[in-house]
């Protein structure tokens, strides 16, 4: 079935409803994904120096597990912080 709005477009092409390209966002939202992502990229990357230099005896648990999770895990910053507040002994 070709939908009237949008010619040469089938019913049920999208995979996911409401799914947007980038340039169909708000200049405001796509701003915000930006330094959402780049506030997360930083976290990551303190959390990892953090990680390479402080001694395995400093780090609750295995330092490559923590660094698997730190590059691994899309977390919204969730990772770093959890490194930062509790796989680091004082």
């Amino acid at each position: 079935m070709v939908l009237p709005d949008e010619p040469g477009r089938v019913e049920g092409d999208d995979v996911m409803a409401g799914r947007r390209q980038w340039s169909e966002l708000a200049p405001g939202v796509r701003r915000f994904i930006l330094v959402g992502a780049t506030i997360e990229g930083l976290f990551k990357i303190a959390a990892l120096t953090d990680l390479a230099r402080r001694p395995g005896r400093q780090v609750r648990g295995k330092k490559w597990v923590w660094a698997i999770v730190l590059v691994l895990v899309n977390s919204v910053g969730a990772a770093p912080l959890a490194y930062f507040r509790f796989g680091r002994r004082r």
